[in-house]
């Protein structure tokens, strides 16, 4: 079907009749949510929000670290017409104020205590009526998102599709808040056919789907991270969630995810490792040799094709594969985005056999503008603008 809406994403994950849309690590083990048990979850929260008065055009906050509740909350939240306000987890109680005021949030739902103390120490400045906590947290100024969301039906709701049904493609769906790295943040109004016009087409040349994961661990207040969240789930790619950056190494081993996207950070960080790593006589001269036996096919890996040359498998278990064991050894697809990646960092990757796709877009844009496909890549460049998208220079 044709992506026109948000919600339509929704529609589509309940369709699948999935067993694992979503997984998240509990205790030990990794836990899996189903598209049932999502759409229970969604429904609840939303008939929840109808009850306290929400109705569409409302301001919703969501101030938390990626966990399934961020998204099942942002479904809910666009399932009746209400729009999210994504809040920086790292923001200080002042500048968390500030934005909840400048979007005239009635609701917000948050992750954890501390969160919770953040906001109640502003609260009386700010417009927000009702606050709701993802945790197991004994609060008279808040309510449990669990129990909201356990209040959901068993079955299909036909009262609460149909209202996510009327959301049109013209709805306003989110404000995002810019860094404001030129100055005061700004909110950036994105509705539901500006991100699902956006999500149709972001992916499409790279074929991802069901049996595929990602692994969720930039921030989801950030354009870039939502974006891509929700095209994995549209085109069927199981989500698991990463709430904190130094948990990731410990994600990538356990979940061994099959995609992998990141910002420039995370891939300087994992060449720096290396060359720690490698130093070091003899580690060094066979780095070394490796990189240069990397060079000579790099035209080949840049192509999308594996290099068969007795030389290029042996650097590869050597050397290369242990750079992508580290991110869990299944990857087959890298992507790029939310800042420039870099012509020599791209080079060094693409010698060590691995194609990095990057792309390039803005929070107004929804985000994406262009991007490297496997069909049309071309190191060094962001790519081909969108199918959908037109470009002045």
């Amino acid at each position: 079907m044709k992506l026109q809406t948000l919600n339509d994403i929704l529609t589509a994950i309940v369709n699948r009749r999935s067993d694992r849309v979503m997984m998240q690590r509990e205790s030990i083990n990794w836990v899996s949510i189903s598209s049932a048990e999502l759409y229970q979850k969604v429904a609840g929260i939303a008939r929840g929000l109808r009850e306290w008065g929400l109705r569409k055009g409302d301001r919703v906050a969501i101030l938390s670290e990626n966990r399934p509740e961020w998204t099942i909350t942002d479904f809910a939240c666009l399932s009746i017409g209400a729009v999210v306000v994504p809040v920086y987890a790292t923001l200080t109680d002042r500048q968390t104020a500030e934005l909840l005021c400048d979007s005239g949030v009635r609701a917000i739902v948050l992750s954890t205590q501390q969160q919770l103390d953040k906001v109640q120490s502003v609260r009386d400045q700010t417009p927000v009526e009702h606050i709701l906590v993802m945790d197991h947290v004994e609060s008279a100024h808040a309510f449990s998102l669990s129990r909201m969301a356990q209040a959901g039906p068993s079955q299909r709701d036909p009262e609460f599709e149909a209202l996510a049904a009327s959301i049109r493609p013209d709805d306003l769906a989110t404000i995002i808040y810019t860094s404001g790295t030129t100055g005061t943040p700004k909110g950036a109004m994105l509705t539901h056919g500006n991100m699902a016009s956006n999500i149709e087409c972001s992916l499409g040349e790279f074929g991802v789907g069901e049996g595929e994961t990602s692994l969720s661990f930039l921030p989801l207040s950030h354009v870039t991270a939502r974006h891509v969240d929700f095209a994995m789930l549209y085109h069927g790619v199981t989500l698991a969630y990463c709430p904190e950056m130094e948990k990731l190494p410990r994600a990538l081993a356990e979940v061994r995810p099959s995609i992998f996207v990141a910002v420039p950070r995370v891939y300087e960080k994992i060449y720096a490792q290396v060359l720690q790593k490698t130093r070091k006589h003899p580690k060094r001269a066979i780095y070394e040799w490796a990189l240069e036996v990397g060079r000579k096919h790099k035209p080949e890996i840049l192509a999308g094709r594996t290099p068969s040359s007795l030389a290029w498998r042996v650097a590869n278990r050597v050397v290369y594969s242990q750079v992508r064991a580290g991110l869990g050894g299944q990857v087959e697809l890298f992507i790029s985005g939310g800042a420039p990646l870099g012509r020599e960092l791209a080079d060094w990757y693409a010698t060590i056999g691995i194609r990095i796709h990057e792309g390039y877009g803005l929070t107004e844009t929804s985000p994406v503008i262009a991007v490297n496909t496997p069909r049309a890549h071309k190191l060094g460049t962001v790519g081909k603008p969108l199918s959908n998208v037109e470009v002045r220079i």
